[in-house]
């Protein structure tokens, strides 16, 4: 097409060239330009392996009514995956659903975008799984328990959870950010990939008065010419990952731990990292579940959300719940020592010590006192205490394990005391041992009475309540050196201490197992301080010698 006023060109790269155009003039009509395409990712070649992210908006299978909901948040993340979440919270509108991770890792932009339309929404975070109702063990999120509006009914789970990778940076933008110590939060690398293609245009120039201007441009082929990557993040990078996460509430450190870890491997940020960092907002207690809303102000005791005090929690499945607040020991009452028995010591009877109440500066001095009464005999300690100063538990956990003795959670009853004073001073006997029960229901060594509690040889726990304490920094490398002197697992009992942001907390008894702050279990039918090692005693660790134990002949028996 010609117009001799102001003449214009049109023509297509796969068009034929005729003779009127030199080839001086091809050079811009026709373009082929290598362009190199980068793409940031954190999920180095593990993430391929897993599908790309689904959301399912889940309702807790483990109710009747008012059950809580989350957005269960499974899979790679790719590009397409902040346009999915839009969609999801379109859909729930006002509702402050959870979101629960699990991923691989993915697209860092796509990470960052689906952040912050979580921190917009003002929706909370947590790393878990999600298994739905009537699905397979293989299969955890099987299409068939998905309702044709994307809804499902099951359950989360913490255990082997993980977020990766890119993963975390999506899961930065809860306003409450959750894990628990069975779950795992890995960082590596950022690899940026650069995908070299050669595209080609059509390009229109108007020529007016022999000036060449470009009036439009249409691309019509490309084709890749090959690939890099690379792991040194540039200015831009740098920029963009330290702004999201000043945004997102998170220490830069974050940056450092995830350059210093090559994109072929994972560096799991233990809990006290993730707390310090801001990753963390809290972590999860093990009666606490993924999904669970932040509770708030005033919330009821049996209200499913995380953050529950540890008398709340108490009563939650698997525990055994505290005793009633109105007949436990003040704080105040400093722990006293009695030495105990129950049966008749003329023939056999069980002995202990029972020490109860708030371990102070001078208790210590106390348990001292009453073992130089004992002499030789190595009686159990059978404990029952709220707490109170470190040190002073520190310095009786060293008597005990100097003196070999075995130690205990337990409740004493002595006769004829009220419910609100089971150690009244009428039923103390004036010397010798005092007349009494003990019962492991109930009781409860909270605080650092476990720190008294490990140093037994051997400790045991039946169906009673043990506590963690949070040493300050300042208390920290005393507090871990009187672990490892006592061969208890410090680096576990890091993890599980910082499960709650109160100073105590009740964990199971196979995890103060797992950790060593106990090596047995109180049998079935027998009680705290028992040590009945008679001829027909099974041997356990309360009597570790039965072939050595004293048979007294029967009436009338010879050699």
């Amino acid at each position: 097409m010609y117009n001799w006023g102001d003449l214009i060109v049109r023509f297509a790269f796969c068009l034929p060239l005729n003779h009127l155009f030199s080839l001086a003039l091809l050079a811009f009509l026709l373009l082929s330009l290598p362009i190199d395409a980068a793409t940031s990712q954190a999920a180095g070649q593990k993430a391929a392996g897993q599908p790309p992210m689904r959301f399912i908006i889940v309702r807790s299978l483990l109710c009747m009514e008012d059950c809580p909901e989350w957005i269960s948040a499974e899979g790679r993340i790719t590009s397409d995956t902040p346009a999915q979440l839009r969609k999801v919270l379109k859909k729930i509108g006002d509702r402050k659903l959870p979101v629960v991770f699990q991923s691989e890792g993915g697209e860092v932009d796509a990470a960052y975008a689906m952040g912050r339309m979580i921190r917009k929404a003002g929706l909370e975070t947590a790393v878990g799984g999600t298994r739905l109702k009537d699905c397979p063990e293989d299969d955890a999120r099987c299409a068939a328990a998905i309702a044709k509006d994307g809804s499902s009914v099951g359950v989360t789970y913490s255990d082997g959870a993980y977020c990766f990778s890119a993963c975390p940076l999506a899961f930065a933008g809860g306003v409450s950010r959750v894990s628990s110590q069975w779950a795992f939060i890995g960082v590596h690398q950022i690899t940026t990939v650069y995908n070299r293609m050669r595209i080609s245009y059509r390009i229109e120039y108007k020529i007016v008065n022999g000036k060449k201007t470009e009036i439009s441009r249409k691309e019509v082929g490309r084709k890749a010419v090959g690939q890099s990557s690379s792991t040194k993040l540039g200015k831009k990078a740098t920029a963009a990952l330290t702004t999201y996460l000043k945004e997102m509430d998170v220490s830069g450190d974050l940056i450092a731990l995830m350059m210093s870890t090559a994109p072929d491997r994972i560096t799991i940020i233990p809990p006290a990292d993730a707390l310090r960092m801001g990753l963390n907002t809290e972590m999860l207690a093990y009666n606490e579940w993924p999904g669970m809303p932040l509770c708030g102000p005033g919330a009821a005791t049996d209200a499913a959300c995380h953050g529950h005090s540890a008398v709340e929690a108490a009563g939650a499945p698997g525990q055994v719940a505290v005793a009633d607040t109105s007949e436990k020991l003040p704080t105040t009452q400093p722990m006293d020592f009695l030495l105990m028995h129950h049966g008749n010591c003329q023939e056999e009877c069980t002995q202990w010590i029972s020490a109860e109440g708030a371990i102070t500066p001078d208790t210590p001095a106390r348990l001292e006192a009453i073992l130089k009464t004992l002499g030789e005999r190595k009686l159990p300690v059978v404990l029952q205490s709220n707490g109170g100063d470190m040190d002073a538990a520190f310095a009786m956990g060293r008597i005990i394990r100097a003196a070999g003795l075995e130690t205990s959670v337990g409740r004493t009853r002595l006769p004829n005391c009220p419910t609100l004073n089971p150690r009244c001073k009428a039923s103390i006997a004036k010397s010798g041992p005092t007349e009494g029960e003990v019962s492991a229901g109930g009781a409860y060594c909270l605080s650092t009475c476990a720190l008294v509690l490990m140093s037994g040889t051997p400790r045991l726990v039946g169906y009673s309540d043990i506590g963690l304490v949070r040493p300050t920094t300042a208390e920290s490398t005393k507090f871990f050196a009187y672990f490892d002197e006592m061969g208890v697992n410090a680096e576990s009992f890091e993890a599980m201490m910082i499960a709650t942001s109160v100073e105590r907390k009740e964990i199971p008894r196979a995890q103060v197992l797992e950790l060593g702050i106990v090596n047995g279990i109180i049998p079935y039918g027998d009680e705290p301080g028992d040590r009945l090692c008679g001829p027909d005693a099974k041997e356990s660790l309360r009597c570790p010698r039965k072939a050595e134990a004293e048979i007294v002949p029967a009436a009338g028996a010879s050699n």
